[in-house]
């Protein structure tokens, strides 16, 4: 966190790449990483079963295996890695339907991940959500919200139930930047910084909007300057680099649960693949892409581990050797899945209520 960030209204910049747009590609993060090496490697591991989980979705899906839309999450693993290890368990957890590595981390099984993607009952939501709805009670994950900004209402009144039952907890949101044009997320921001409300929202700003870069459709692209306006700190974090988006998480959070009230993270990040699998992906040239691979994530923080004696390369080939397996047997778990029963599709709708006679309100 930067200095003062606690102070209501007020935009800082954390070390983070400038708000310029998607043309400027920063620096990679250097530095020592003083995490306990167990801790280390379980966040490198996330961030890791996040890839190569993803990938294997990509290659499903052109086997028609995972069917209807997928928005894949690769290239920004930094920010539900670093974030939701800064989380606890009994705080909610908010969504977008670029949401399969957040429900990863959060503790759903890739088993029941992958099942739901193929449609199976024995998916998170019965098969009955997909790739943009995943759902878990126990963990505390409400949605996968397929809706741009959807999520932001659902994230402030889970708050406000939450502050009026008196749980120490709070609701980390988490949307792209999209979702800042939408009026969902001015109603949102300014009714959890009116009422107080124990909100994290976390920007994922990928700087595309589908296919529109930043600077095309917002007139200020400093994020951290709408939020701000509504009298919530906001602090702009390097979305690619893990260690600085788990400390600033661990710091904004303790500040919501102490009763500071909501505040607003904005992760500058960039995904390496396009918006979805139906995105021809125009809008951006692939020397951009590549560009900002050479700071990717994964590479960037393996290299840190490593320059520091924390990761040797065995333990890094091990890492991944282990997310492969793991992938492999949530392919078959969800291949063995089975079909709801069509009987069954009607279960859990309600049931008109029975016409009452001409002219009778019901």
């Amino acid at each position: 966190m930067s200095e003062n960030a606690d102070r209501p209204g007020a935009a800082h910049p954390a070390g983070a790449p400038s708000p310029s747009g998607s043309g400027s590609v920063p620096a990679a993060p250097t530095g020592p990483v003083r995490w306990d090496k167990s801790f280390a490697i379980k966040v490198l591991a996330d961030m890791v079963r996040i890839r190569r989980m993803e990938e294997r979705c990509a290659e499903l899906y052109g086997k028609q295996k995972i069917r209807g839309f997928l928005h894949l999450y690769i290239g920004e693993e930094a920010v539900a890695a670093g974030s939701l290890n800064a989380l606890r368990a009994d705080d909610n957890l908010v969504a977008t339907y670029r949401e399969h590595g957040h429900a990863l981390v959060r503790g759903l099984s890739m088993n029941a991940i992958m099942a739901e993607m193929y449609g199976k009952q024995e998916g998170c939501a019965r098969g009955r959500g997909g790739s943009m709805h995943l759902f878990d009670r126990a963990t505390r994950l409400y949605g996968g919200n397929a809706i741009v900004g959807g999520g932001l209402p659902l994230a402030t009144g889970l708050a406000l139930a939450d502050k009026m039952q008196g749980r120490r907890a709070l609701t980390a949101c988490f949307f792209g930047d999209g979702a800042v044009a939408e009026g969902a997320f001015h109603e949102s921001l300014n009714l959890a910084a009116l009422w107080k409300l124990p909100v994290l929202f976390c920007c994922e700003n990928n700087l595309y909007a589908m296919g529109t870069a930043i600077e095309r459709y917002e007139s200020q692209t400093d994020l951290c300057v709408k939020a701000s306006s509504y009298g919530l700190p906001a602090t702009r974090i390097d979305g690619m680099d893990v260690v600085a988006v788990r400390e600033a998480t661990q710091a904004a959070a303790e500040f919501v649960r102490d009763g500071g009230g909501p505040m607003f993270l904005e992760f500058r990040t960039y995904r390496f693949r396009a918006h979805s699998m139906y995105d021809a992906e125009l809008y951006r040239t692939k020397s951009e892409v590549q560009a900002w691979k050479t700071r990717g994530p994964i590479h960037s923080f393996t290299a840190r581990l490593k320059a520091q004696g924390t990761l040797s390369e065995d333990e890094f080939l091990a890492i991944d050797a282990a997310a492969q397996a793991e992938v492999d047997q949530a392919v078959a778990f969800a291949e063995a899945g089975t079909w709801e029963p069509v009987e069954d599709l009607a279960r859990d709708l309600l049931t008109p209520a029975p016409a009452g006679p001409p002219g009778a309100l019901s």
